[in-house]
């Protein structure tokens, strides 16, 4: 049997490595659109993963519109143009330009919801925000990063919105492109004084949320965003 000639490591997820790896090969021109892929024999020995991890990748791509697949006949590289759906595959933080980019578009996410927050809460939805913020700052004394507890913090503000789609695009970013902030977050525990500076922040945000003023509250917003990229690109060197 033939040895596979592109072994891809064994990562936390092997569908979606060969799902970028595929995306790569349609991107580069090297999957020309109408083509047939490789069948998913040929991309198991191709690539030394099993038959239904090669089902995933291909389902995953056929989710982004990158593929379409025809009953008995394979998948097939969809026609530029068909994607109907909205992807974000950010693999270097490194990265000041595409950082930058991330950054923005989530102020234009974070931001306005947070605003939005501010205007329309409710007292139990405040309620929820605080009891955030205090577990963050628990998180803060034991010395601990409090990742998960900023994260439900966010996660209170924009359900206090009362919109599910800010709902549902938060959560889109949270598994594509909060890495940074998680990353961010769990080093600055590593610094004397920062953590509690990074609460601040999360004061801040909070108290603008209280006094219904949505103005202060894009602004805190904002401003924690910034910091969180600085942190981070502090944390990752020149």
């Amino acid at each position: 049997m033939a040895q596979p000639r592109d072994i891809i490591g064994r990562a936390p997820s092997l569908a979606e490595t060969l799902a970028h790896r595929l995306r790569e090969e349609i991107a580069s021109g090297r999957l020309q659109p109408g083509e047939r892929l490789p069948t998913e024999h040929q991309m198991a020995e191709t690539y030394g993963v099993s038959r239904p991890i090669v089902r995933e990748a291909v389902g995953r791509l056929k989710h982004d519109g990158l593929v379409t697949t025809r009953q008995g006949a394979g998948a097939f590289v969809a026609e530029p143009g068909a994607a109907s759906t909205f992807r974000l595959d950010i693999a270097d933080f490194s990265d000041k330009v595409e950082m930058r980019a991330i950054v923005e578009l989530l102020m234009a996410v974070e931001a306005t919801a947070t605003a939005h927050a501010a205007v329309r809460r409710s007292e139990a939805d405040l309620a929820r925000i605080g009891e955030q913020l205090d577990a963050m700052q628990e998180a803060v004394d034991r010395g601990e990063p409090g990742v998960d507890e900023d994260m439900a913090f966010h996660r209170a503000i924009v359900e206090a919105t009362g919109n599910p789609y800010f709902r549902d695009l938060s959560q889109f970013l949270d598994h594509r492109v909060r890495h940074f902030i998680r990353t961010a977050r769990a080093n600055s525990a590593r610094l004397g004084g920062l953590p509690q500076a990074v609460q601040r922040e999360h004061e801040a945000i909070f108290a603008a949320i209280e006094k219904k003023d949505p103005v202060a509250a894009r602004a805190a917003a904002e401003e924690h965003l910034r910091n969180a990229a600085a942190r981070l690109a502090v944390y990752l060197g020149p």
